[in-house]
């Protein structure tokens, strides 16, 4: 495949990736060809090069005479990636220690403040069953756990981990993923104390505390979706 064509192929992947985590197309939803290639302005061929990327990382699966279909994950799904992303991003923090400058730290607790005001609006919300309050405030959640672990990542200066910890999260849709997390006050507080012990240890320059404190965090989480998604059946 030509360098230009293995590009686009690359980019509509990441695209067509993007918005499965987005939960634009939900699990079971089918990706045709035909629409795709429309809607991205490509022949068929980038596309269907694009979607056996997906496939190969197990996004997505072709059925006879159905197409491609969004996977739903299941618990060992679940478990077990989040058991790997555990340890890219217990990885991703060890070397973070050694390289993060004063300038990223200030940023992870810029995004941890954010974040933990967040959590006490959402928190509030909740309790008070105002859907309107708490979907207004689901994008500063996002936002601000992205910009946490993504200094980590950043500060660790290794593309190739960058990477595999992005393509990870391909599998679990983000409507999922914050609807298992923001599911009640004392998990969504549990998650700030995880947060900030994460900090505190990258403060400290700690390695060996920033690798624990990260593993717990990341397997905690995963642990949380499974429960999430049995509670309400959508899991065998």
């Amino acid at each position: 495949m030509a360098t230009s064509a293995a590009k686009l192929v690359g980019s509509l992947a990441e695209r067509i990736g993007a918005r499965i985590l987005a939960g634009e197309y939900p699990p079971g939803s089918r990706l045709r060809q035909e629409a795709l290639a429309a809607e991205y302005a490509v022949s068929r061929t980038p596309i269907r090069e694009a979607l056996r990327q997906l496939e190969a990382k197990g996004v997505i699966q072709h059925v006879p005479n159905q197409g491609a279909i969004v996977l739903a994950p299941d618990a060992r799904d679940i478990r077990e990636a989040y058991q790997v992303r555990a340890e890219l991003e217990g990885l991703a923090i060890s070397l973070a220690v050694e390289w993060i400058t004063d300038e990223q730290i200030e940023r992870m607790r810029n995004a941890q403040k954010r974040f933990a005001a967040t959590v006490e609006k959402l928190t509030v919300a909740a309790r008070m069953s105002n859907a309107k309050a708490h979907l207004k405030n689901v994008p500063n959640w996002v936002e601000s756990n992205d910009e946490f672990h993504g200094v980590v990542i950043e500060a660790s200066g290794n593309k190739r981990l960058r990477q595999l910890i992005r393509d990870l999260h391909l599998g679990f849709t983000r409507s999922v993923m914050l609807a298992a997390l923001t599911m009640d006050g004392r998990r969504m507080r549990e998650n700030v104390a995880q947060h900030e012990a994460i900090l505190g240890a990258i403060t400290r320059h700690d390695a060996s505390e920033a690798r624990k404190a990260m593993t717990h965090h990341i397997l905690r989480s995963g642990e949380l979706i499974v429960w999430w998604l049995e509670s309400r059946g959508g899991l065998q």
